[in-house]
């Protein structure tokens, strides 16, 4: 209704350190929450056909591309595990410019620590693919696109018991 044509649901879990801390420990919600909201809510208002969902925030594996698909999501962001394929330690001082190994700093000195390669990052995200890929032969998916937004193929059964998950 506001004419967007990308929205973005950015998970709790992700982040490389570079928000406050009482962010990082006391903020957000689960991506896959707010990409199924979001996904319902567009479906429900005939909205769905004109903007793309992307989710991020603690995306790792295949799996979590496929659970994201089905939720809705037709894009997926990958930050913090590309970060650690290129050295990162996860000292979540990003915004200092203290980076220890090299990456998220402009000092010279620092950068000469960084002994990450593109081909890491390359050979993490085909692995993720392959992952994707192999979950998606399983469930009979073709494509990407073929899996979006069907929680049909999800396996529904009640997995945790909980009284604070009673009625979700």
């Amino acid at each position: 209704k506001a004419h967007a044509e990308h929205i973005v649901i950015a998970g709790d879990v992700g982040g490389t350190g570079a928000s406050p801390l009482t962010s990082i420990k006391h903020a957000g919600l689960p991506w896959e929450l707010g990409i199924a909201e979001a996904h319902q809510t567009l479906v429900l208002n005939d909205l769905r056909s004109r903007v793309v969902l992307q989710t991020d925030g603690g995306l790792k594996t295949g799996r979590d591309v496929v659970m994201a698909a089905l939720l809705g999501a037709e894009e997926f962001g990958f930050a913090t595990a590309p970060l650690i394929t290129l050295g990162c330690i996860m000292m979540r001082k990003c915004h200092l410019n203290t980076c220890p190994v090299g990456i998220a700093t402009q000092d010279p000195e620092l950068r000469k620590k960084f002994k990450g390669k593109p081909e890491h990052v390359v050979n993490y995200l085909f692995m993720v693919a392959e992952e994707a890929r192999q979950i998606m032969a399983k469930l009979g998916f073709r494509s990407i696109d073929e899996m979006v937004g069907r929680v049909d193929v999800l396996d529904t059964r009640k997995a945790i018991h909980h009284w604070k998950a009673d009625g979700l």
